[in-house]
């Protein structure tokens, strides 16, 4: 009824299909219950392990992080520390620097000078406006007597008025109540330099009203006081006021010792005395 080629190919396709069918089944024995539910959970746990996985990088990241935060903290405040040092002491440097210079200009000012002077430090100031005035560190034990003039490289600063074994009150020239003998240094005209009440001015008073008296004049100590030696530098005429009456000029000079920025002084020990300048 069939032919024989027909019978051939029918029975190819079914060893083809059995074969197919015994494969199926020896794949599905050999693989286990217990495997097919591991991988089922498999299939449902791996996202959230690799999101945990993730989390737990993340986080060592993080902490590595904070660690290395922490000690580049550290590190920077030991840095700044060390700044700090380095410009403190670079600040010291620099004072150091000043106060040697200005210690060279009193020691040149004073070995040019026929004058025995000791050198001070300023410890203290007025505080009150009305009066003028310093405390130095040096007093009667080291020489310092009262009436000694004080002066600077620059020109006079004042006199002491009152002292200890160790320290000295001195009163600037520009105090209201200090009086410096003096004259001009050009013409000799003769006057008395008294401190103003207020700034850092002085007057230069009775000045004869026909001497020659001129801005810019520089003004010295005369000696005749008794207390200041002769030749000292006071201070520059900054103003003059010549009226049509009256027998004084008004005079207004500017000392040349910078009062705001004193930090040492020369006393001097050997004024002259007024016997010796009159004679």
């Amino acid at each position: 009824m069939f032919s024989k080629k027909t019978m051939v190919a029918a029975g190819a396709i079914i060893l083809i299909v059995l074969n197919g069918v015994v494969f199926s089944f020896n794949y599905i024995r050999k693989t286990s219950f217990t495997s097919a539910a591991a991988e089922t959970a498999l299939f449902f746990v791996s996202p959230v392990q690799g999101a945990v996985s993730s989390g737990i990088e993340f986080s060592r990241e993080v902490w590595t992080h904070y660690f290395y935060l922490v000690d580049a903290a550290q590190e920077n405040e030991e840095l700044r520390r060390k700044l700090a040092r380095a410009r403190q002491k670079i600040h010291e440097c620099n004072e150091t620097s000043k106060e040697n210079r200005r210690l060279k200009e009193l020691v040149r000012f004073n070995s040019e000078s026929d004058l025995s002077m000791q050198a001070a430090r300023v410890v203290a100031r007025d505080s009150s406006p009305w009066y003028r005035s310093l405390i130095i560190d040096k007093g009667r034990a080291h020489g310092v007597e009262n009436g000694s003039p004080v002066v600077v490289p620059d020109g006079v600063v004042g006199r002491v008025t009152e002292l200890s074994s160790g320290h000295a009150k001195v009163v600037l020239i520009i105090d209201r109540n200090s009086a410096v003998d003096a004259m001009v240094q050009r013409t000799r005209a003769r006057g008395v330099v008294l401190g103003l009440s207020s700034g850092d001015r002085c007057r230069f008073d009775f000045a004869l009203r026909k001497q020659d008296v001129r801005v810019e004049d520089i003004i010295i100590t005369s000696g005749l006081d008794g207390i200041y030696p002769k030749g000292l530098r006071v201070g520059r005429v900054s103003k003059v006021i010549r009226r049509n009456s009256g027998v004084f000029q008004e005079v207004e000079i500017i000392p040349y010792a910078d009062f705001h920025k004193l930090e040492e002084v020369l006393v001097v020990l050997n004024p002259p005395n007024i016997d010796d300048v009159l004679n």
